[in-house]
């Protein structure tokens, strides 16, 4: 029979694999029967994954920092509807696919917001990517002139 090591290894089980003798212990503690300890196994492996895919799908979106809504500081912008924030943060408008335009002045709050939402995006399995208008206006017109 084969190591149970090798085979997650050979099963690309790597988080469960790392995880093992924590799952098993606590299946020990727990008095877990066989149909328990795999499910709490199999979720380990999922969690990781599951994980593994946030981590790398921030990465990708190129986020500047990360900023999430918590953080950020309703009272500095009493002018700013939390109803439609909350709303946003719902990510119906990406089932929609349906563009968010943040506008006002500097300083108040609109790239926290944007990377907030985004952070959100990619938590819920989109893909993202951050772009300032700046940078998405250099890539429209370079496009443009190469047809």
């Amino acid at each position: 029979m084969m190591e149970l090591s090798v085979l997650l290894e050979r099963l690309k089980m790597e988080h469960l694999l790392t995880q093992l003798d924590s799952v098993c212990e606590q299946a020990a503690k727990g008095d877990l029967d066989y149909q328990g300890f795999l499910a709490q196994a199999l979720e380990a492996e999922w969690r990781g994954r599951q994980q593994r895919g946030i981590d790398m799908r921030r990465r990708m979106a190129r986020f500047p920092w990360l900023k999430t809504l918590e953080q950020f500081d309703f009272a500095c912008q009493p002018s700013l509807d939390r109803k439609v924030v909350r709303e946003l943060a719902g990510l119906s408008f990406v089932e929609r696919a349906e563009n968010v335009v943040l506008l006002g002045p500097p300083g108040v709050g609109k790239t926290h917001l944007a990377i907030a939402l985004g952070v959100k995006a990619v938590e819920a399995g989109s893909s993202v990517l951050f772009l300032t208008l700046e940078t998405l206006m250099g890539r429209l017109i370079r496009a443009r002139q190469e047809n």
